[in-house]
């Protein structure tokens, strides 16, 4: 008999029917309605601006170079790292559809890392093209052929993909019976975890370290692209065409301090940041879901002369 309860025991605590309840910003619910009016703009803007990218990469013929092939897979993955997070934190602050069900949690633990994890393999592919224009510049495009920019497609989003699948199987095998309440605006794996009432380890040692090991990774390749364009640049003869090498490097390397600084503050503040209140964590956490896909094209659009000069064009044939 006391097997048998055990066992309906276990399975009613594993039961994942029940939805989970996502409290939005702890300590800050009186203000959630005015919180969510700069977080719906910031929200357009990275909507708006990674559409117009994207439509200028697809329309014109210039654009159609390895540099924004990855920039425009970049605006893809900021679209579905912003999207799959800021309409369900908008709803919870505007309409109080805080209820989000177990295969949505999921769906959106999924995404929401295989984002961040693709971004970052993203700007390590950028990192690599920026070294082959500058160090090789009459070898590009034989080096960077069509086939060769597929085949690291393919590779970075499998990778990205092989990382973050485990977390989806790590998070179904938990049995939840303590609470389905999520301090927080959305689903994210240690987040979700730490409501299980069974041992968390395994989450946390992949949840930590698998995903950092792999931006460290790619961040030591994209320093190594960097100080082998650096020495290049500085062996070019003229003043002018230093400036120019840097340039073409010069939104890549503002999207690249965005996007890791917040990341590892972020890391950093959650593993040693004992005194910093959960109520920071939370809004930091949905800035970073938010700001760089907003700054991005931006960036790409006032650094990069192409880019700049075919948003004038598009919206001065607009006006006229």
């Amino acid at each position: 008999v006391p097997s048998w309860s055990a066992m309906v025991l276990f399975n009613l605590s594993s039961d994942s029917s029940e939805p989970f309840i996502l409290v939005g910003i702890p300590g800050l619910e009186h203000a959630h309605v005015w919180i969510g009016i700069p977080f719906c703009i910031i929200y357009i803007v990275a909507i708006v601006g990674n559409g117009i990218l994207l439509y200028l990469i697809l329309v014109e013929r210039s654009l159609h170079e390895p540099m924004f092939f990855f920039l425009s897979m970049l605006a893809m993955t900021d679209l579905t790292l912003s999207t799959v997070g800021v309409p369900k934190t908008l709803s919870i602050f505007w309409l109080g559809a805080r209820e989000i069900t177990f295969p949505g949690c999921l769906t959106q633990v999924f995404f929401l890392h295989y984002s961040f994890v693709l971004d970052s393999a993203i700007l390590m592919a950028m990192a690599f093209d920026r070294y082959v224009a500058i160090c090789s510049p009459l070898r590009y495009n034989t080096i960077l052929t069509p086939k060769t920019i597929i085949k690291i497609v393919v590779g970075i989003s499998f990778r990205s993909f092989c990382i973050i699948l485990p977390v989806v199987f790590l998070l179904t095998r938990l049995p939840f019976c303590r609470t389905h309440i999520i301090p927080h605006t959305y689903c994210e794996h240690i987040g979700v975890a730490r409501l299980a009432c069974a041992d968390i380890s395994i989450n946390i040692w992949y949840g930590f370290c698998v995903p950092i090991m792999t931006v460290i990774s790619d961040v030591i390749l994209i320093a190594v692209s960097y100080t082998l364009i650096l020495c290049a640049v500085f062996r070019l003869p003229s003043q002018e065409a230093r400036q120019k090498a840097l340039g073409t490097c010069g939104s890549h390397v503002c999207v690249i301090l965005m996007f890791y600084t917040p990341a590892f503050f972020s890391i950093l503040a959650h593993r040693f940041g004992h005194n910093v209140s959960h109520t920071f964590h939370i809004i930091f956490a949905n800035l970073y879901i938010i700001i760089p896909p907003a700054l991005n094209p931006i960036v790409y659009g006032v650094k990069t002369k192409q880019i700049r000069e075919k948003v004038t064009i598009l919206f001065c044939t607009k006006r006229t």
